[in-house]
């Protein structure tokens, strides 16, 4: 894959992973296990600012990889996102989730740099559908982009002071 295009991918892949790192610093203890919205037909939990940061760095690790077979989180992470109504022991800390967010970024950075045209062609089979990892690259990205903007608006909402987006990486 051409060096010009992986540096676009990953500055905007970058940007997302950044403002959801903004966020993740951002929130106040106080509002660490509110919940985003009202949702009678799931746990509360789900719901909750540091789970959607979790989720987020879940589906971000595992989409990495490609593949669900075999995908284990780091410690103390558990494989929850994939059970229906499964939730981790506790909740997790501002500091285990961005060293989680961390290891990602570079795991995202390095696989972007990396990315052959062989690789982004390769493809990738989920519950939901099929598609090459290239287009599951944008995907995830999206993803977590979505997140970052739902936490951004939370924040903003509960007057927290919010930055404007990240146009590129850091």
């Amino acid at each position: 894959m051409d060096s010009a295009c992986k540096t676009i991918i990953w500055r905007q892949f970058g940007a997302a992973i950044d403002s959801l790192d903004d966020m993740l610093r951002l929130c106040p203890a106080e509002l660490w296990r509110e919940r985003l919205w009202h949702d009678p037909t799931r746990r509360p939990e789900y719901a909750e600012f540091w789970y959607r940061v979790y989720h987020a760095l879940f589906w971000l690790d595992l989409y990495l990889t490609g593949a669900e077979e075999g995908f284990a989180p780091p410690p103390p992470f558990a494989v929850i996102e994939m059970a229906e109504d499964d939730l981790p022991d506790r909740v997790y800390t501002r500091e285990e989730l961005q060293a989680y967010l961390q290891d990602c970024r570079t795991r995202c950075q390095t696989t972007i740099q990396a990315l052959s045209d062989e690789a982004a062609q390769r493809r990738c089979r989920f519950a939901w559908g099929e598609v090459s990892f290239a287009e599951l690259l944008l995907y995830n990205m999206r993803h977590v982009q979505e997140i970052a903007a739902q936490l951004n608006l939370f924040l903003g909402q509960r007057g927290v002071p919010v930055p404007d987006a990240v146009p590129i990486a850091r």
